[in-house]
């Protein structure tokens, strides 16, 4: 399924735009918005096809931090302003791309193994939320065990930067170093962020393998856990049953949300039929 340059950078700003709003990763976005496939290829492929890899990268990113610069802001205000309105429209927009996550499965009928795929998914994501979080950072910045754990929380954190619907500073906070990270960053602490960041690439690296793999030969399994992480996902920013004037609100804004991702999914479908 390709992409233009346009149509990519379209998508980068709305990815860019949305992933800083709690509860939405980017990597849901990119799959409700049909383009995860695309860059896990490019970036565990990327040597095969270097030049064309390289500017679909280069075009999304850029796109990514504009939306980031243009949305983001605006919409963590909006959000402030219109909690169950705006959360509402995110919850359309997850609804809005489910069709197209289910075509690119190649599913022609959903079965008894999808049910049980999403469900694996959605437990997956449920399980995060009963790890106790650890208090305990002075083991991970000194000496040799602490470069080595360092190397597994960015490891780890990698998984949750590749996988939709796992959010990558909640899995720092479980593992007790996100503060310490935030710490390191702001002072330029080499010792810390080095091997963080080394577990990191290598798990990049080393998942998105996995996921190309998983989702070129084993697309039904993969697309529908996939989907199971993002509707679990979206539990986290659920905001109740409105009531009173807002329910007429939320019923518009998740309207919009599912038809704004439906109408960009649907230029997708159409692509691959082509």
């Amino acid at each position: 399924m390709k992409n233009t340059p346009i149509l990519t950078a379209l998508k980068g700003i709305i990815i860019g735009g949305t992933m800083l709003v709690p509860g939405v990763s980017g990597g849901s976005m990119a799959m409700i918005l049909g383009i995860y496939d695309r860059l896990i290829t490019s970036v565990s492929s990327f040597t095969r096809r270097k030049k064309e890899n390289l500017a679909f990268l280069i075009i999304f990113s850029l796109s990514g931090v504009l939306g980031i610069l243009l949305f983001a802001s605006p919409l963590l205000r909006l959000i402030e302003r219109y909690p169950m309105p705006m959360l509402y429209f995110f919850l359309g927009a997850v609804a809005g791309g489910i069709p197209l996550i289910i075509k690119q499965s190649g599913v022609q009928k959903v079965s008894w193994r999808s049910a049980l795929y999403l469900i694996l998914g959605l437990m997956t994501v449920s399980l995060f939320a009963l790890i106790p979080s650890s208090g305990s950072q002075s083991e991970m910045t000194a000496g040799p065990a602490g470069f080595f754990l360092l190397m597994a929380a960015g490891f780890i954190a990698a998984a949750a930067l590749v996988l939709p619907g796992i959010s990558v500073s909640y899995l720092l906070l479980l593992m007790g170093i996100y503060d310490e990270m935030m710490r390191a960053v702001s002072e330029f602490y080499l010792p810390f962020l080095l091997p963080l960041g080394a577990g990191l690439i290598l798990g990049i690296v080393l998942i998105t393998k996995a996921l190309e793999y998983a989702l070129t030969r084993r697309p039904h399994p993969t697309y529908f856990i996939i989907l199971g992480f993002i509707i679990g996902s979206m539990a986290e920013i659920f905001p109740g049953i409105p009531s009173g004037s807002e329910l007429l609100l939320c019923a518009l804004t998740l309207t919009a949300g599912f038809l704004a991702i439906w109408s960009l999914s649907r230029i997708e479908m159409k692509k691959s039929a082509a």
